[in-house]
């Protein structure tokens, strides 16, 4: 997915900015990158951070920044910031999002103007070059924010370094979260709140859908006032986003707490612990356990010195391996116990089928999961969640296909927890992977667990509603 960071300070700003920006690596990508401007122009770092830790690959690099403003970026997989000259004067730009139309926008750059982009491996154009071109077409960079907002099929949020302070726009229908915080001579924009508590700043706004900013060390003004229509991605409280961060002033431990006592309530399944698939699973299972009365224990613990995040290698096998050599069975918690595991979510289910095998080898008598949201029958074309992932890999969709063995046509069934499709989908899920029970979360009952109206939160992955 990625995130981003920004200051404008009356001092140096290097500091903040690095460890603003490093406070978005759990997001698990494969770019790091910062931009400071000076009086002398900007000083840019972009780094492989695929296998290794964003600090360690900027460590020496800060030692060579100075400058009252900068940004910075945890991409997804593009070369980031960028530096672009343009009739609007000279700036630097990031972007968190994707762009589905990319080619089509680049084709009709390539007829109305002698454009040119520098290519990706593979041929492909850089996002944020194609978004810079596109504001740098426009009279003003309001202008040329609003028009990439408008034109493209899927989100765009950034934030874009002039001379003068810093831009921030909101993706036009708020699929990602940018707040801005405060502190005494200095002004942060940041996706993650949680990058603000250890720098000092407090949260001054949050950006709403389609809204644009502009801000430097004294303060901010709005330039473009935000739409009407809210759809932010439900998966940041379920997944994504880190547990001490608040998007619409929801914070994320809290959902997931709410999460895991709405699965308890529902529950009558007689276990001996509740557990949670470290990292994002524990706050559910802590919301389980305290609702049901049920010991929380930890029969796996996660080796977190040197093992990045499972989903970031992009190799199948990499991944694979990583997620098995970072969880450390107990066997002590585990034998002869009915364990019961609070998880995220269920995705391709590649990786808890291996768990589930080694807690069975390990003597559970019997493990039953209770993922946090519904099954995920839709594969995400807002935000870069799956953006080498197949549709078809989703557990969901490997048991409709078992099932149906043709083309299911309307999913929509499969989606409707009270129809005996969805129950038959669930039993083969829970069947592949060799669970004793398989229960999943009620999409209304996580929506209320979030606090905002179901048409203010993005559900596609869940019930295709768009």
């Amino acid at each position: 997915m990625g995130g981003l960071f920004g200051v404008a300070a009356k001092t140096d700003c290097v500091s903040d900015l690095f460890y603003g920006t490093d406070y978005h690596s759990h997001l698990g990508t494969r770019r790091g990158g910062m931009a400071v401007k000076n009086t002398d122009g900007f000083i840019r770092f972009i780094h492989n951070i695929e296998n290794t830790q964003f600090r360690s690959k900027f460590e020496t690099d800060i030692t060579k920044m100075y400058g009252p403003s900068g940004i910075g970026i945890i991409s997804d997989y593009e070369d980031q910031p960028l530096l672009i000259r343009s009739k609007l004067g000279d700036f630097a730009i990031v972007t968190v999002g994707v762009i589905k139309n990319a080619a089509e926008l680049t084709d009709q750059l390539f007829r109305q103007d002698s454009h040119h982009f520098a290519e990706m491996i593979g041929g492909e154009i850089n996002p944020t070059e194609l978004v810079a071109a596109l504001i740098s077409r426009q009279p003003t960079f309001e202008d040329g924010i609003r028009s990439v907002q408008e034109s493209i099929e899927g989100s765009c949020s950034l934030l874009l370094l002039t001379d003068q302070g810093i831009y921030a726009a909101r993706d036009r229908l708020g699929r990602t979260p940018v707040i801005l915080g405060k502190k005494e001579g200095a002004m942060a924009a940041t996706l993650e709140t949680c990058a603000f508590p250890n720098l000092d700043y407090s949260i001054e706004h949050f950006l709403g859908p389609g809204e644009i900013v502009f801000f430097d060390a004294d303060g901010y003004e709005q330039r473009v006032p935000p739409g009407d229509r809210l759809q932010i991605c439900s998966f940041l409280w379920v997944y994504y986003g880190y547990p001490a961060s608040s998007y619409e002033g929801i914070n994320v431990e809290t959902v997931r707490y709410r999460c895991g006592a709405t699965l308890a309530r529902k529950d009558d399944t007689l276990i001996d612990l509740v557990a949670g698939i470290p990292d994002s699973g524990t706050g559910h299972g802590l919301g389980y356990a305290g609702e049901s009365g049920i010991a929380f224990q930890r029969p796996f613990v996660k080796y977190t010195p040197t093992w990045p995040r499972s989903f970031m290698p992009q190799d199948q096998r990499i991944r694979d391996m990583v997620a098995k050599m970072k969880l450390i069975p107990v066997r002590e918690l585990i034998q002869g116990q009915r364990l019961l595991f609070c998880e995220d979510s269920i995705v391709r289910g590649t990786q808890l089928q291996d768990t589930i095998q080694r807690l069975l080898e390990s003597g559970a008598q019997e493990v039953h999961m209770r993922p946090a949201c519904p099954p995920l029958v839709y594969s995400c074309k807002f935000l870069n969640f799956s953006r080498s992932r197949s549709e078809m890999d989703l557990a969901a969709r490997k048991a409709i296909r078992k099932l149906e063995r043709e083309d299911p046509g309307d999913l929509s069934r499969f989606a409707d927890p009270d129809s005996s499709e969805y129950h038959d989908m669930v039993q083969a899920i829970a069947q592949r992977l060799n669970l004793t029970t398989l229960k999943y979360q009620r999409l209304d009952d996580l929506v209320e667990a979030i606090g905002l109206p179901k048409e203010r939160v993005c559900t596609f992955c869940w019930d295709g509603a768009e």
